[in-house]
């Protein structure tokens, strides 16, 4: 017992264990995270990390929010800074899609998402918490542009329901790398979209 003890005391910070991991997904696959290889990484034996974190879905989970963390703080610099609302909406879509093919944050994603068919209560409550972050942000940035008189006046929490909704079928098909619907392609889609359904319309003449 005393072993183990010091090597919890010597182990990683569990930062650097979630980030190793991240690290391993984009340079590897998911396919290729295993406990064994990640304890090799971070220097500590697959029976300790499981000591941590109990399971490979508690694993990932905790590297998805680690990973949201990091993204959260980005967009709220990128949707509190000085800049129409418009533009600010298009660096929101431009951080929800994915980099592109095998981009491991949505690599991440998708897979919690599968194993979220049998995860319980406490695991759904914190995927919920991690997507009801993007949507208040979302809402609250549509909430302002209509108050300036920027954007056409939605109804801000449906509206977000639904471009979110959106933006998820498409990065979905942009992280598998379904033919025909590149990074490139999926932004000018939900830019289009955007202008089409938040344009404002001037009144008639007479």
């Amino acid at each position: 017992m005393a072993g183990a003890a010091r090597a919890r005391r010597n182990a990683p910070p569990r930062e650097e264990v979630l980030a190793a991991a991240m690290d391993m997904i984009a340079e590897r696959g998911l396919e290729k995270l295993t406990m064994a290889g990640l304890g090799r990484e971070v220097g500590m034996s697959s029976g300790h990390l499981l000591y941590y974190f109990h399971s490979k879905d508690e694993l990932l989970l905790q590297t998805l929010e680690w990973s949201e963390s990091r993204l959260g703080a980005e967009r709220g610099r990128l949707l509190t800074r000085a800049a129409p609302v418009r533009e600010r909406l298009d660096a929101f879509v431009d951080l929800y899609v994915p980099d592109g093919h095998h981009d491991p944050h949505w690599t991440l994603w998708l897979e919690v998402w599968n194993r979220s068919q049998n995860a319980d209560d406490d695991a759904r409550d914190r995927q919920a918490a991690i997507e009801g972050a993007w949507h208040r942000d979302l809402v609250a940035l549509l909430a302002e542009g209509i108050s300036r008189g920027e954007i056409r006046a939605v109804d801000p929490d449906r509206y977000a329901t639904r471009l979110r909704a959106l933006l998820d079928g498409l990065s979905i098909h942009v992280a598998i790398g379904l033919r025909g619907t590149g990074r490139a392609q999926v932004l000018g889609h939900a830019r289009e979209f955007l202008d089409q359904t938040l344009a404002r319309t001037e009144p008639a003449d007479g």
